[in-house]
């Protein structure tokens, strides 16, 4: 009995990552449609800001539709753990739930193009906000004996949300539903952000979280029905954190002590996202017919892509902490290259179709391989116990500033340049392989005390 109360409120919880990962992918079943409703709007804006560079072009309003809601994930991102702090985990996972409906809701009934932006950006906040919340209160209601299992249920989650979204999309489009299929695709994730919210109701608070308020009884009671082994000895470990936390809660971050923590977070995240992920899951649709594909069979091939993303982020997290960090992105980098370079020619030479879509499955099982399983993991574990909060901050902003740098250009380049866009991320991953092969350090199977004395830190 405890032990279902636990895995189902580390399930509930991670309902967050899957409202993550649909909310990020959904907007490519209707990326095009919004570029032809918002035509007359995007050209309006260009001409008021025709004196600012790329302001001046639609592509660049357009790209701002698609990545407003990147935007608000930055912003999510930064601010959640104050409201965490003072009301909570699981109350603020409630707010967020809160205003991913809001935010579905509001896409869908959107008169207008601010409308249509300001409700993809508040669902940016609750997204930003679930990648920090949610696998904070899973890692603290977990037993450490199982807290790697059930934080990575978060994960898996935001791969299985993009296949849902996927799914939707392709489903929605089957409807023949007009001018208003768009909408529908937007609204339908209002359904699972009001279950998120009222499942929520029955997960306990976070025992951790309770300590930090001086509520140990009912932290005890908490544990004890999470089924902890030792509970005293669990309640001590976490008073002993929570003093550690406090006492070096000053100390200053950017020091040259953590330059090289600091580096490798900021460059695994950059180079995250110069893959160009993000710009084939919010542009898969469009890309799939630029390759030649009917807008049905796009659709259903974004279906498969994400399947193949679900299908190796399970193999990536099973064998993790047995082939090693540096393995999975050796392996993941070399797919990167082979994957892009062979779509840049294929554009190039106007051969599309079969060896686009084989070539995108290639580049989703590498993603999902390497950085995708990698990235966090890593950046967790390369800090030292006094400042991981803040480096994992600084791992997650630099991954999202890049994410919305790259969705909102992607437009403007694939417009300029066609597919020399893609040999463009594939460049980029030649440097990713450089910089794991050089300097990315293995943290396989080494403790996190020896990971600091190898980094240089004391």
């Amino acid at each position: 009995m405890k032990k279902a109360l636990l895995l189902r409120s580390a399930i509930v919880a991670a309902l967050g990552g899957l409202l993550f990962g649909f909310d990020t992918a959904v907007i490519s079943g209707a990326e095009q449609t919004l570029q032809e409703l918002f035509a007359g709007t995007y050209e309006s804006l260009a001409a008021t800001m025709s004196s600012f560079a790329f302001m001046g072009r639609p592509g660049f309003w357009h790209g701002c539709t698609t990545a407003s809601a990147l935007i608000g994930t930055i912003l999510g991102a930064w601010l959640s753990s104050k409201p965490s702090d003072a009301f909570g985990r699981r109350k603020t996972l409630s707010l967020l739930a809160v205003l991913y409906f809001v935010s579905a809701v509001g896409s869908a009934f959107a008169w207008d193009w601010w409308s249509f932006v300001i409700s993809r950006f508040i669902g940016g906040l609750a997204v930003g906000g679930s990648s920090v919340v949610g696998p904070i209160y899973i890692a603290e209601i977990s037993p450490a004996r199982s807290r790697g299992r059930l934080v990575a249920l978060f994960q898996f989650n935001i791969v299985f949300g993009i296949l849902l979204a996927y799914l939707s999309n392709y489903i929605i489009g089957k409807l023949n539903l007009g001018d208003v299929e768009w909408r529908w695709i937007f609204g339908v994730e209002a359904f699972p952000a009001a279950a998120f919210y009222f499942l929520l109701i029955g997960n306990p608070l976070s025992p951790r979280w309770l300590m930090t308020r001086g509520r140990a009884e009912e932290a005890r009671d908490i544990l004890e029905r999470l089924g902890a082994e030792n509970v005293a000895q669990e309640m001590q470990e976490i008073q002993e954190s929570i003093k550690l936390t406090h006492h070096s809660i000053g100390e200053p971050f950017f020091r040259r002590m953590y330059l090289k923590p600091i580096l490798l977070a900021f460059l695994i995240a950059a180079f995250n996202q110069l893959s160009g992920i993000n710009a084939l899951l919010y542009y898969s649709t469009r890309i799939f017919e630029l390759a030649g594909a009917s807008a049905d069979f796009a659709r259903l091939q974004s279906v498969i892509v994400g399947a193949t993303n679900l299908v190796f982020t399970m193999v990536a997290i099973a064998i993790i902490d047995h082939f090693g960090r540096k393995k999975l992105m050796l392996v993941g980098s070399l797919g990167y290259i082979i994957s892009l370079g062979t779509v840049a020619w294929a554009f190039h030479a106007e051969r599309g179709g079969a060896i686009v879509l084989g070539c995108f499955l290639l580049f989703i099982a590498s993603h999902a391989f390497g950085q995708g399983a990698v990235i966090w993991v890593f950046i967790s574990e390369i800090f030292p116990n006094r400042v991981r909060a803040r480096g994992q901050a600084l791992g997650s902003f630099t991954h999202w500033i890049m994410a919305a740098a790259i969705s909102w250009t992607f437009p403007m380049i694939a417009a300029k340049s066609g597919g020399h866009v893609f040999a463009f991320y594939a460049l980029c991953m030649v440097g990713q392989l450089v910089w794991v092969i050089r300097v990315m350090p293995e943290t396989k199977g080494i403790s996190l005390e020896q990971i600091q004395k190898r980094l240089g830190i004391e």
